[in-house]
């Protein structure tokens, strides 16, 4: 009778053994998983500064978009690897560190808040994209130039 109830306990300490053993496999999974979603938007945050800082030289010119194609935010950003021109958004990439960005010219309009009136701004959208593992993130700002 010892011998059954000794074997019934082994049982269940291996069981619960194992339970823990593959609830800890699953938390690593979800640390690296936040590592690299932590990671991958502080690289596309980078990328998209170093893209308004480019934009923001008075030296920096780029033709304004003309059809709603290339005007429109590039939903291929999800698929960039490398950096180079995008034939359907007519995007060009720009590496940056280990994330790429990407600039459209979408027109001058007047300015806004707190600018003296009768002051037209450019506006740039500036879309950054950063992959690490199996994270992606992509982030968008619109900047204007005065």
């Amino acid at each position: 009778m010892a011998l059954l109830i000794s074997l019934i306990f082994l049982l269940l300490l291996t069981l619960i053994g194992i339970s823990s053993m593959r609830n800890a496999t699953m938390q690593e999974k979800m640390a690296g998983s936040v590592t690299f979603r932590n990671t991958s938007f502080q690289t596309a945050e980078a990328a998209l500064r170093t893209g308004e800082s480019a934009v923001e030289q008075s030296t920096y010119v780029l033709a304004v978009c003309t059809t709603n194609v290339t005007c429109a935010p590039p939903a291929e950003s999800a698929t960039v690897s490398a950096a180079g021109t995008n034939g359907t958004s007519g995007v060009t990439w720009i590496a940056a560190g280990s994330g790429f960005y990407g600039v459209q010219n979408l027109g001058t309009t007047m300015a806004a808040v707190n600018v003296p009136s009768n002051t037209s701004a450019t506006l740039y959208r500036v879309t950054a994209v950063a992959i690490n593992g199996n994270s992606r993130s992509i982030v968008e700002s619109v900047y204007a130039k005065y």
